[in-house]
């Protein structure tokens, strides 16, 4: 009896416990490389797209019932007839492409704007090609492109008035502007019958601190205002979210004198998490306000190889309290409690449960790839095909290698933590010298790590080695006499470094090299891909690499 009194106490600690656990989620709420979200609620469901840059298919949405847990349902962009003319993800440049889309959902219709950003290396000139795509289903299929002609800038969105009209808010180069990365953002409506920009148009605001970097405008309508609320300061340290009101959507806006509402420039550069900004807000049934971010973990040298990831933080709204003010303006305040992106933050619906997506396998025993798996560009034609029913993907040899603003046979998916496993099984009998394949981590053109077999003139070898800023940094080899046409592959990453093993006939895994963890760190817009790369390295060949399988899960830190 005795022993059960003491058994009591400590059941109902550790059900408080497991309770108290629960009531919390964890940031980011999207992992991997997944910046500049925006966000839209339709009936209980809430819709989420971001940036995707010259990544291949583009604009990837997620849905959420409870705003913690996402799954991806599909992409924007994803026929070659929609990235092949005025949107160009052919031959776009490294941190080209796709940018800070903005989703909206009206009277039936989905509604997605953003820009395409494609520098002409012919002409020296950066295009910027402001449009729209639609839809009756966030999943798709979604419509063309939809250009807006005369539209300047970047980071467009849409705002649809009480009175029926809709207005087009964007960030442009002021006439004269004073610093390099000025901006202003402009307003002006839009005939959605026609798509196209009509009436005057209206300069709202260079931001709170002077115009730096001024982008990523939303208007939100509360109590009768209307508050414009942007990304200022670039996408770095520095970043930062900045809001303003006014009486009417025209201007003139005032600035919050509190600006800026949420940003980690105050804060150390070794805080868990940096550069946040770029924010979207969404109210939800009971009247509570969220803000959907972009931040960068601090998992590797003041970053992380997943670069700009999604997060989620509370908004409250606070009337100013001061006497002296006849006007007393309504702010939304983010994070209220801390003023700061937490990584551990009070679940936004009871009853919720938070499930990280820890595991992604793929045995290629469907028609077609999963939503996961991304190229760099859009596909050469024919460069893959699945065999159902034997569950591989074949993966051409072509004679393109990793190039800069060119196209491979190379394919991934996102990483999304710092600490993984990831493995590959291969069979591989090339014909052809200069023939390789095997498995690839990359962030760009100039920056990857490949792990892979190749045919030289002695001999079947084993091979890896790593490019940053256009150089070969590192390359491991070792040729493989035993080696009969199959070769399991393993990747470790332990946050500082990767560890790549091999296993052929059998034998168990054996390590071929261990190599620094900050390679493929993201110094750019995109976060870090996991996959399988081939190539005939320059030469026309019929060699294929069959892959049974790819599996990767994430390591308990």
């Amino acid at each position: 009896m005795k022993y059960k009194l003491y058994l009591f106490p400590l059941i109902l600690l550790l059900f408080s416990i497991n309770i108290n656990s629960q009531a919390k989620f964890t940031n980011p709420v999207l992992s991997g490389g997944y910046p500049d979200p925006s966000i839209c609620k339709v009936n209980d469901m809430f819709y989420l797209v971001n940036s995707s840059f010259e990544y291949f298919p583009g604009l990837p949405i997620h849905q959420s019932p409870d705003l913690i847990n996402w799954e991806l349902i599909g992409y924007g962009l994803e026929r070659k007839s929609q990235v092949s003319s005025l949107v160009n993800l052919m031959d776009v440049q490294s941190d080209g492409g796709i940018h800070a889309p903005s989703m909206r959902y009206k009277d039936g219709t989905y509604y997605i704007i953003t820009t395409n950003v494609y520098y002409d290396e012919i002409l020296k000139k950066t295009n910027m090609v402001n449009f729209i795509i639609t839809a009756d289903n966030a999943a798709g299929p979604w419509s063309e492109p939809i250009p807006i002609k005369g539209a300047p800038g970047i980071d467009p969105d849409l705002f649809f008035g009480d009175d029926g009209r809709v207005w087009y808010v964007g960030n442009k180069m002021p006439e004269n502007p004073k610093f390099n990365g000025e901006g202003e953002i402009w307003l002006q409506e839009l005939d959605m019958t026609k798509f196209e920009l009509i009436g005057e148009r209206y300069s709202l605001w260079k931001g709170a601190c002077g115009g730096v970097w001024a982008e990523g405008p939303h208007i939100y309508k509360k109590e009768g205002k209307y508050y414009l609320m942007i990304a200022e300061g670039g996408t770095s340290f520095n970043h930062a979210v900045m809001i303003a009101v006014s009486d009417n959507i025209k201007g003139p806006y005032v600035s919050n004198p509190r600006n800026p509402i949420i940003t980690s420039r105050n804060l150390s550069y070794d805080n868990w998490v940096n550069s946040t900004g770029h924010g979207d807000l969404i109210e939800l049934e009971d009247g509570r306000t969220y803000m959907v971010l972009l931040g960068i973990r601090n998992e590797i040298k003041r970053g992380s190889n997943m670069g700009r990831e999604t997060f989620l933080v509370p908004v409250s709204w606070e009337r100013e309290p001061f006497k002296w003010k006849k006007n007393k303006n309504l702010w939304p305040v983010v994070s209220p409690e801390t003023g700061r992106v937490e990584r551990l933050n009070k679940m936004v619906f009871k009853n919720t449960k938070q499930r990280k997506i820890s595991h992604f396998r793929d045995e290629f025993n469907g028609d077609k790839l999963k939503l996961n798996w991304n190229f760099r560009r859009f596909p050469i034609d024919d460069i893959y095909r699945i065999d159902q029913e034997k569950g591989i993907l074949v993966l051409a040899c072509h004679p393109n290698q990793i190039s800069d603003r060119g196209r491979a046979a190379l394919l991934g998916f996102k990483q999304t933590e710092s600490t993984y496993e990831y493995t590959s099984h291969m069979i591989f009998n090339p014909k052809n010298y200069g023939s390789e394949a095997g498995v690839s981590m990359f962030q760009k053109d100039n920056n990857y790590i490949n792990f892979t077999i190749i045919k030289d003139q002695e001999g079947i070898k084993l091979k890896a080695y790593c490019k940053r800023d256009n150089k070969i940094q590192s390359s491991y080899q070792k040729y493989l006499p035993e080696y009969s046409g199959e070769i399991k592959f393993k990747v470790e990453a332990n946050k500082d470094n990767y560890k790549l093993y091999y296993n052929i006939e059998g034998s168990g895994f054996k390590l071929l090299a261990t190599l620094d963890g900050s390679i493929i760190k993201s110094n750019g817009y995109t976060g870090a891909h996991l996959g399988l790369y081939a190539s005939g390295n320059g030469y026309e060949n019929q060699d294929s690499a069959y892959f049974n399988y790819v599996n990767y899960f994430v390591k308990v830190k």
